[in-house]
């Protein structure tokens, strides 16, 4: 087992329509508005950009991702990402009563050394780290969203 190989999904429900919630997600520039843990988003091009990400563990992720799949009929956003870690995200967003489903899926590896030497001890660690990122990102969204 390669203990930098991670798997996440993460569901949000999010009360607002799919398409104002795909269309949030799809500006990817605005996220350090909404999600805390999102530092920054600096555009390389049209379909690409570099993301610093922080959240509560003290230590710096920096990817460079780079658009991969884009279906706002089927809402569907989907990215390869390079850099600390190396791999794919992917949102999905479905209809659901009183609003919208988001569902997250990420594959990736690590490639910071820091973090690959920790590997064993800290992945649980690394794990809670996610979790806490992705709940704060729910309720920044939700309460962006709210009213709409």
């Amino acid at each position: 087992m390669d203990w930098s190989h991670y798997r996440f999904m993460s569901v949000w429900d999010i009360p607002a329509p799919p398409d104002t919630v795909y269309a949030a997600l799809e500006r990817v520039e605005d996220y350090p508005q909404w999600w805390p843990q999102v530092r920054a988003v600096t555009a390389v091009d049209e379909t690409s950009g570099t993301a610093r990400f922080r959240s509560f563990l003290p230590y710096e992720l920096v990817v460079t991702a780079r658009q991969s799949h884009r279906d706002p009929d089927s809402r569907v956003l989907e990215v390869t990402m390079t850099g600390d870690l190396e791999g794919w995200a992917r949102w999905t967003v479905d209809p659901r009563a009183g609003g919208s489903r988001a569902t997250y899926h990420q594959e990736v590896v690590v490639r910071r050394a820091l973090m690959r030497r920790l590997a064993v001890p800290g992945r649980l660690f690394f794990r809670a780290n996610h979790a806490l990122m992705m709940r704060s990102g729910r309720r920044g969204l939700a309460a962006r969203l709210r009213g709409v």
